[in-house]
């Protein structure tokens, strides 16, 4: 069996392993294009962050002056305070801010358009992908790792932009002040301090994240423990285990007390030894700013001036554990929204594909062949045609393929053997949007988007007016039911539409699919949730909405097809029959035997009541 067939997408040597990691560099270069488009805010906002750390530097170094001043002035000279540095310290404080401030103002442009360039192209990177992609993902999986993700870059660019940066740059430049103009020592001493410092709180905060993380996973389970128990209330009371429930929510308090005791004495490690080497590094300098005012070397102002240094440097430090944990996070955020960017597209339309040149909607499978899964063949060798404007009905037990024809006609699968044509046209070498443009299906399990029931109807053409939905549910047989409804074709139909009986539902589905207006129709097990009575209003209608139309429907109510000009037989992947109801039923084969059965279990009872029909040809469930 071939392999199966790869769409255009990411090139294969992208692809990760599950569980592989991209590594901290390669996500950050996956991010910086998304920044760098915007070049100009991003280089403008840099300007400003050096601009106000040398605003923030300056502070000090015109305190040191005003401070020298002061101590030169003779007593009394109360007119000779120095008003003009004053004036200039307040300017400056004023700049830090200001320019603060533009570098914020500025920026959060770069990192909403990028957030909304990176959520867009997630989004509609998930919508390429494969119906196989979505069956083995959780929905729920997903959309929490392209949350996570895109608060992960903002997170990111907050803490790198706004705590990181900025410390580097006013550190460099103290660095360079105190080397320029004092003693050597002044600048070992931070750098070792500096040094020291971010050592033991990488340390010390990778050793305690393990902690958090029990921490984190007991609160988890303690509430869902305390959750399980009261939903089960009233099993909890049958049994008498109030104590037992407790002791149970107990034990794991308990060991979340533990945890909690453990994680809070690390913090208060972490916290005192990096006072500790702040203190320490403080005492230093000031020790050699006080033996270089003692020798004559340094005035008042530069021991000021040593110390201010020292209190600015070290404020930001004190929350670099947190910083360093958020990125970190951020990190791994980032890297499970990338790594969905590079899921292959499995049906991706050909570098040469054209439209489809539709000439009558003639559909055609040519010897297909299909597995879901390698090891278990679904279809083989299936080969039948459905004439321009005619119907087809494909009939067989559970598990025959009927469903994968469908799927395979809408691309939602690429055959492995074979081909699959509508009019003459391979469908892999057609674009999909034309392609999907000319087909309308109405799915066995119909699920509705948690809208009104106008939008649910109008989704099936969105530019369509309130006459033509209107029109298309009086064909469904479901302008009658929603004219009883308060609030008519604005009733909300809930989650997945819940709020809607399956019957209900199912004549949602049909009425958007009509007002699609598509060449091509296919029913699958359209009319499944419908009474018998509602189906044959219905069928009726379907039949006349079909004239004229290729159609195709998969069925197991057999007395829903009598009419369909073919009907094709499956038994485990192949076809078996094929002819029209008389042909089939006249050849006494497996739609025979499956007619008599229908008819029997069918057929109304002593009370004249209609049961349902058996389950014998139960539709597919979903692969």
């Amino acid at each position: 069996m071939r392999g199966v067939r790869m769409g255009r997408g990411r090139e294969p040597s992208a692809a990760l392993a599950p569980g592989e990691s991209r590594g901290d560099w390669s996500t950050l270069r996956t991010l910086l294009p998304y920044l760098w488009r915007y070049r100009g805010r991003v280089l403008f906002a840099a300007a400003c962050l050096v601009a106000a750390k040398l605003a923030v530097v300056g502070v000090p170094i015109l305190l040191k002056q005003i401070v020298d001043s002061l101590v030169q002035l003779p007593a009394g000279a109360v007119l000779a305070v120095p008003v003009a540095l004053i004036a200039g310290y307040g300017l400056l404080r004023l700049s830090t801010s200001l320019f603060t401030e533009l570098r914020e103002f500025f920026f959060a442009k770069v990192t909403q358009a990028a957030v909304h360039t990176l959520s867009l192209q997630t989004f509609r990177h998930l919508h390429s992908l494969s119906l196989r992609y979505h069956l083995q993902r959780r929905t729920g999986s997903v959309t929490r790792e392209i949350d996570h993700g895109i608060r992960g870059v903002t997170t990111l660019v907050s803490f790198t932009l706004y705590s990181i940066l900025p410390t580097l740059v006013e550190l460099s430049l103290v660095l360079g002040y105190l080397t320029w103009h004092y003693e050597i020592w002044f600048a070992a001493i931070v750098v070792a301090s500096l040094f020291g410092y971010i050592a033991f709180t990488f340390f010390v905060t990778n050793w305690r994240t393990q902690f958090r993380r029990q921490v984190n996973e007991l609160d988890a389970k303690a509430a869902s423990r305390a959750v399980d128990s009261l939903l089960n209330f009233e099993t909890v009371k049958y049994f008498g285990n109030e104590e037992f429930e407790a002791r149970r929510y107990d034990a794991t308090l308990n060991e979340s007390e533990r945890m909690a005791i453990k994680s809070q004495q690390s913090l208060n490690l972490l916290n005192s030894g990096q006072q500790l080497i702040i203190a320490t590094a403080v005492t230093l300098i000031l020790w050699r700013a006080a033996l270089g005012v003692a020798e004559g070397r340094m005035t008042i102002g530069d021991l000021v001036l040593v110390n201010a240094f020292m209190i600015q440097m070290y404020i930001p430090l004190n929350f670099l554990g947190v910083v360093y944990r958020e990125i970190k996070q951020a990190m791994i955020d980032m890297d499970r929204m990338f790594r969905l960017l590079c899921e292959y597209r499995e049906i991706a339309d050909a570098p040469d594909a054209q439209p489809l040149q539709l000439a009558g909607g003639a559909i055609r499978f040519e010897k297909v062949d299909f597995s879901y899964d390698p090891r278990r063949q679904v279809l083989f060798g299936v080969d039948f045609e459905v004439p321009a404007g005619t119907t087809c009905a494909v009939v067989g037990p559970t598990g025959s393929g009927k469903s994968t024809l469908a799927r395979l006609l809408f691309r939602f699968y690429e055959a492995q053997g074979g081909r699959v044509l509508v009019d003459g046209q391979d469908v892999r070498q057609v674009t999909q949007a034309s392609l999907r443009a000319v087909i309308g299906i109405v799915p066995q399990d119909t699920v509705l988007f948690n809208d009104t029931i106008e939008y649910n109807i109008g989704y099936g053409r969105p530019e369509a007016t309130k006459d033509e939905i209107i029109a298309a549910a009086r064909a469904a047989q479901l302008h009658e039911f929603v004219s009883r409804l308060p609030d008519g074709y604005d009733t909300m139909v809930g989650e997945r539409g819940l709020k809607l009986s399956g019957g209900e539902k199912q004549r949602v589905a049909i009425a958007r699919t009509l007002l699609k207006r598509p060449a091509i129709l296919v029913f699958d097990e359209a009319t499944s949730a419908l009474d018998s009575r509602t189906e044959r209003v219905i069928q009726a209608e379907l039949e006349a909405i079909a004239a004229g139309r290729t159609t195709l429907v998969i069925a197991h109510r057999l007395s829903t097809i009598v009419n369909a000009d073919q009907i094709v037989v499956l038994d485990g992947g192949r076809v078996v029959e094929r002819g029209s109801h008389g042909q089939l039923l006249a050849a006494g084969g497996a739609y025979a035997r499956l007619w008599a059965m229908q008819a029997q279990h069918e057929a109304p009872d002593a009370n004249g009541t209609e049961p349902a029909p058996v389950e014998a040809m139960a539709a597919e469930p979903p692969a």
